[in-house]
């Protein structure tokens, strides 16, 4: 993610045109689709991905998952309505999508035009694009995040420094995608007192998440931000009960999944994990051992899933080689596991039918495939993604004009 100059003003007629255009394709193509369906039907051997899945109450009629990414185009931090069409392209009946990182509380910015669950007139632009995903039979859940020191002082309260588990800045001169340049300030240690309120600014945001519609919530614990800033013990060094060994450092964040299953069931919370990544200069000595303490913990609180970033992900875009495995946290884990980092359609296959995961997110991919599920259905070319609009603020380009399949042959 960057930080981009010039604020670009959403295109409402451009969307609604297009928004429009879907919907009477929807209506125009379901018999051709259900016709090529039938034709494939007899000679196509089961794919893994597309099989079924029974997530706690939710019926998942396969297991692409569209992965949170966020994509900077909610201007002055407001849910804008070209996300309508956005998230509506990406949805499917019984489908399962994540929504991207959306800030709790006026502490949590880390980054421009990023949404926001924490006011009411945040709640209320939020709710017609829940809406128009349920419309489609989806299943979508709010990503709650606090970005910690991986933000800047312009985008905290009267020019604050941005608060952590640490006084230490981060050393990295990149963000997490491993080429957009960053400097980032000293942030200021959270004094014990404060993480109270913390836990309930989760609270309430999870709350607002379902008020908006939103069948339930993830909450981020990885990437390097807030809460992946306790627990990595590379940038966690405070000496009271949220510091030091393993038990402490994962204090705060199971206090945070404690009041968010609390306030509106465990069976509609998530986690997503990042223990054997460096992303924001947060690393750990033990990512195996950190991983299983963990999902240990939230077995005790019967969440419904543990979302889990693979280790060969080296920044948010690059993979390499590696000796680690998720295997351990998958076989601890009690809930729904789902995996994300560099899949494609044949390895998600593969670990889907090998049991290393229930279900698979796809981040830029499914950003560039808005039918993803089908094209995979198919095995059909892909949509090839354009890094350089990933974050542009631009309300079309780079986020609503990537072609359906029945588009693109023509």
């Amino acid at each position: 993610m960057h930080r981009t100059g010039a604020l670009l003003r959403p295109n409402k007629e451009k969307n609604s045109e297009l928004l429009n255009m879907e919907k009477k394709d929807d209506l125009i193509m379901g018999g051709a689709e259900t016709n090529r369906k039938d034709e494939h039907e007899m000679e196509a051997s089961p794919i893994p991905l597309l099989s079924p899945y029974k997530m706690g109450d939710f019926n998942l009629s396969h297991r692409v998952v569209l992965a949170p990414m966020s994509r900077l185009r909610s201007y002055e931090f407001l849910p804008q309505p070209h996300s309508i069409l956005y998230y509506s392209q990406r949805a499917t009946a019984g489908g399962f999508l994540i929504g991207e990182a959306t800030i709790i509380s006026e502490t949590a910015k880390g980054y421009p035009c990023t949404p926001g669950i924490y006011t009411k007139e945040q709640v209320e632009a939020w709710k017609p694009i829940v809406n128009e995903v349920h419309q489609k039979g989806g299943i979508f859940f709010c990503q709650l995040w606090h970005s910690g020191r991986a933000s800047s002082n312009i985008f905290q309260p009267n020019g604050q420094a941005p608060i952590s588990s640490t006084d230490k800045p981060i050393a990295s001169k990149v963000h997490i995608d491993g080429s957009t340049p960053a400097e980032f300030p000293t942030p200021r240690r959270i004094s014990t007192e404060e993480i109270p309120q913390i836990v309930q600014d989760f609270r309430v945001a999870a709350r607002n998440a379902l008020e908006a519609g939103f069948d339930g919530v993830e909450i981020h614990g990885a990437n390097g931000y807030l809460i992946d800033q306790f627990l990595k013990d590379k940038v966690n060094d405070r000496t009271d009960e949220y510091g030091g060994c393993l038990e402490n450092r994962c204090r705060f964040p199971l206090q945070v999944v404690k009041a968010v299953a609390d306030e509106i069931g465990a069976d509609r919370v998530g986690v997503r994990l990042s223990p054997f990544a460096d992303y924001n200069d947060c690393s750990d000595s033990n990512p195996e051992a950190l991983g299983l303490h963990m999902v240990e913990g939230l077995n005790e609180y019967g969440i419904l899933y543990c979302h889990v970033i693979e280790p060969r992900m080296i920044t948010q875009f690059q993979a390499g080689e590696t000796k680690h495995s998720l295997l351990p946290m998958r076989k601890a884990f009690k809930g729904t596991f789902i995996v994300a980092g560099g899949y494609s359609r044949g390895t998600g296959n593969e670990v889907i039918a090998n049991g290393g995961a229930d279900l698979v997110a796809f981040g830029r991919t499914f950003l560039a495939n808005p039918d993803l599920p089908r094209r995979f259905e198919l095995n059909s070319e892909l949509n090839q993604y354009d890094r350089s609009t990933f974050y542009s603020q631009d309300p079309v380009i780079g986020y609503t004009d990537y072609p359906f399949l029945d588009e693109a042959r023509y």
